[in-house]
């Protein structure tokens, strides 16, 4: 009797260490089943931020009758700028800068003027469509004697946005979702299932323009890597 018991508790054992075997086995040839997709999520959101740098140019022989011009042309600057609805806070006058033309060497040319001074107000505000409205307008403060330069490279205008963190969520979804678009349609041509996640890494978002002619509209990007299992 003792010894039929011992047979049973054997067979039994060895059933379940075939069942344990084969789950494994199962498991391990399941997780090997893996497909990798990508989902981007792209979004064009307004600028939020806008820096304006207002430039100006004075040149002379006098170095005080340099400094009374720009004096002048930056309140009036400032005037504009207030009047338009701009505040105190979103302005800020830059130190001038000051070149003696006498001190370069490397100029072989007639000295015109002594000296050449460069000055900028900026402006750095949250209203961006009404800045847009004065930029525009600028060529108004010719009437007043103000000539505008061209800041160039040096002092571009820029516009930035920056409340990436209240879309982060819904563009993860978005791209979330794309990528299991992907892995459904590769299951289904697959003939198999698409089972849970096994890796998933988001990449950076980035923020770039539009396009070079409407800068103040930005593209934000995103684009989310993810392994799904496959199942039969």
């Amino acid at each position: 009797m003792k010894n039929q018991i011992s047979y049973i508790i054997i067979a039994v054992a060895i059933v379940l260490l075939g069942l344990i075997i084969k789950a494994g086995m199962d498991n391990f040839s399941y997780r090997d089943r893996i497909v990798s997709v990508r989902g981007l999520a792209e979004k064009e959101v307004n600028a939020n931020k806008v820096t304006w740098p207002i430039v100006i140019k004075q040149v002379g022989n006098s170095l005080n009758e340099i400094y009374s011009a720009v004096q002048k042309s930056n309140s009036t600057i400032i005037d504009f700028l207030k009047a338009n609805g701009i505040e105190d806070s979103e302005i800020s006058v830059n130190a001038p800068e000051l070149v003696d033309n006498r001190t370069d060497r490397y100029n072989s040319s007639p000295i015109m003027y002594n000296y050449n001074l460069t000055s900028v107000i900026v402006v750095s505000s949250s209203k961006v469509d009404l800045v847009r409205s004065l930029i525009a307008k600028q060529m108004e403060l010719l009437r007043d004697g103000v000539a505008i330069v061209n800041g160039g490279y040096q002092y571009p205008v820029k516009y930035e946005y920056t409340d990436l963190n209240s879309i982060k969520p819904e563009m993860i979804a978005e791209a979330t979702a794309k990528a299991r678009e992907a892995g459904q349609q590769f299951a289904t041509d697959s003939k198999s299932r698409l089972g849970k996640i096994k890796t998933a890494s988001q990449g950076q978002f980035s923020i770039e323009d539009r396009d070079e002619n409407t800068p103040y509209i930005k593209k934000v990007r995103v684009v989310s890597n993810i392994q799904f299992y496959l199942e039969d």
